[in-house]
């Protein structure tokens, strides 16, 4: 460390704050936020960092700058400002928000409702943004059913003469014939449906559920039973709309959820808004880990974020699990009930999100998902590289007659089947599981040395203990112990078993890397079988031929060459038989097959 960073380093505050770190281009390298600015940036130069980015990060430290700040909610938002600002290399990414469509009520008379991509005055009413537009579509859907909202571009001003020019608009006097009669709507009943349309978008229906009620209910009074008819398909329409986004428990309001999935390279982050017991916006969002974050610093950033893009004014949010925002938001970890299931609810969003994600990555970028999933495989089964070349074992006999042995390879997590391989057990006598892996496993890596070929990341052996204590042996033999990992699958319960270590692991049922190891064990089970009913079938077909007077066993293997299987050389005319093994052992194999 240089001297000038040991005495920036000493002058730091120990109050909240945001530091930015510099490299010597005096280009801003990384942002972050800190209850107490000295004890968290020292932390950087003193620990011993695990993760290689963090390494390097520090080494290209030349300066550092802060900026002191009254609270940590203050350094939260400042941060996230920052980073959007500058986009450090070493920060995760946070996206804006520009094309993001909005709902406005115009500031006008006879206000209009509209969607837009732009807030253009302060004035009007903006709600959202959404990011889904289809959201939009069906809310528009329900108050053009429900309400009669103008919806074209005039001018209606302040003056009366405007105003009559707008109610002999052909526009407003069919849309506005919701009443029995064929009055014009007033100015006052029109601001009532605007009131009532501003509580369906912030998701309280309670107003105009009870307005079509009472309306419904005085018609038919009335016995006008048309018009009540036509509210009440109204009333359907708009209780068809809330039981879509209504949830258990509709005294929950004004709440913001969060909720975070994520692999070694990704963060996926789900937000909901409630309002009257309704999710009124849903948004995962993908963040791209820069230093191996937490999901903890992914999720504090992301709220912040997420709020500041959506304009939440909610004073209190969801998570699963304790985060810092500060003082002026409640932070709840709902642990029962209703509120707990909305958070898995949006955890499930999330999940949702990251598997769509993993899809469209695999085809539209094949080498990212590659990574992804050797990275996900290294960190469960706890390996020092990512297995790019991995090789399976598993022996096939039938209580111990023509034992046979296969070994897959697959490279990339795909099968790479010109390199599969059979293997005849030659030095072992009856059904010995054990000593069969042991010789397969030697003959196998002992010819790879000798050819100089690679060796793989990984070793898979379809068995227990006992099977990979074999393998073992013969990796001793070679000198190949801690070269290449090894691990054992038991087929019963998906036991995974190390060296060493008589306490199996046992991996999520719907991991990947658990899929790709039992698709290794399954892959090399069907060649393994394949090779040995064949064995076994060429093994009958020779012994039939055996039973031919006067034919040897070069005799049986040219008619094997010739014609494949004992069902044709049965069928194989004396000429056919003459031309390929001469007139006296042609005759012998004929006469046999047709006396």
């Amino acid at each position: 460390m240089s001297t000038s960073l040991k005495i920036q380093l000493k002058t730091l505050p120990n109050s909240p704050g945001v530091y930015q770190y510099y490299d010597k281009d005096d280009v801003i390298l990384y942002v972050g936020k800190a209850k107490n600015l000295k004890k968290r940036v020292s932390s950087y130069f003193t620990k011993n960092h695990e993760n290689a980015k963090t390494r390097i990060l520090v080494k290209k430290i030349v300066s550092i700058k802060h900026i002191v700040v009254l609270t940590e909610t203050d350094a939260l938002l400042l941060e996230n400002n920052l980073i959007k600002k500058y986009q450090p290399r070493y920060n995760i990414m946070l996206k804006d928000d520009k094309t993001y469509p909005w709902i406005c009520i115009k500031k006008e008379r006879f206000p209009r409702v509209f969607m837009t991509r732009k807030i253009q005055d302060k004035e009007s009413e903006y709600y959202g943004p959404y990011t889904n537009v289809k959201i939009i579509h069906a809310l528009f859907y329900l108050i053009d059913e429900i309400y009669s909202i103008r919806s074209y571009k005039y001018d209606i001003g302040k003056t009366k003469s405007n105003y009559s020019k707008y109610i002999g608009s052909l526009e407003h006097q069919i849309k506005s014939k919701k009443k029995s009669d064929s009055s014009v709507q007033t100015e006052k009943d029109y601001m009532s449906d605007i009131e009532d349309v501003r509580s369906i978008i912030k998701g309280n229906f309670k107003q105009s559920t009870k307005k079509l009620n009472d309306l419904m209910n005085s018609f038919a009074k009335e016995m006008r039973f048309e018009e009540a008819q036509q509210v009440k398909e109204k009333l359907e329409a708009l209780k068809n709309y809330q039981a879509k986004s209504t949830i258990v428990n509709p005294s929950i309001n004004n709440v913001d959820v969060f909720s975070i999935v994520s692999d070694e390279s990704y963060g996926y982050v789900n937000f909901f808004k409630i309002a009257n017991g309704s999710i009124i916006q849903s948004h995962t969002t993908e963040i791209k880990k820069k230093l191996d974050e937490t999901d903890k610093t992914i999720l504090e950033l992301a709220v912040v974020n997420i709020r500041q893009r959506f304009s939440s004014l909610s004073k209190e949010v969801y998570v699963p699990f304790k985060i810092d925002l500060g003082d002026t938001v409640k932070v709840t970890v709902p642990k029962l009930g209703d509120k707990k299931r909305i958070v898995e609810l949006s955890e499930r969003n999330a999940k949702y999100y990251r598997q769509e994600q993993f899809k469209r990555i695999k085809i539209v970028d094949p080498d990212r998902h590659v990574k992804r999933i050797m990275i996900q495989m290294k960190k469960d089964l706890r390996l020092h590289k990512e297995p790019r070349h991995i090789e399976c074992f598993d022996n096939s006999n039938i209580q111990g007659a023509y034992p046979v042995a296969a070994c897959v390879v697959f490279k990339n997590g795909r099968p790479s089947k010109k390199e599969y391989r059979h293997y005849n057990i030659k030095t072992v006598e009856g059904p010995d599981d054990f000593a069969s892996m042991e010789e397969v496993v030697l003959r196998r890596y002992k010819r790879l040395l000798s050819e100089e070929q690679p060796l793989p990341q990984l070793i898979v052996i379809d068995g227990g203990k006992g099977q990979l204590s074999s393998a073992l042996k013969s990796l001793d033999h070679l000198g190949l112990r801690g070269e290449i990992a090894i691990i054992g699958i038991a087929k019963r319960l998906e036991e995974i078993y190390y060296p060493g270590d008589s306490i199996p692991m046992y991996l999520d049922k719907k991991s990947e890397t658990l899929k790709i190891i039992q698709f290794l064990r399954n892959e090399a089970h069907r060649f393994g079988i394949s090779f040995h009913r064949n064995k076994r079938s060429k093994s009958a077909i020779q012994s039939e031929l055996e039973q031919i007077p006067n034919i040897g066993e070069q005799t049986i293997l040219s008619l094997l060459r010739k014609f494949k299987s004992a069902k044709r050389i049965k069928r194989a005319t004396f000429d056919e038989l003459k031309v390929l093994l001469g007139t006296s052992r042609a005759k012998n194999i004929y006469r046999y097959f047709n006396p």
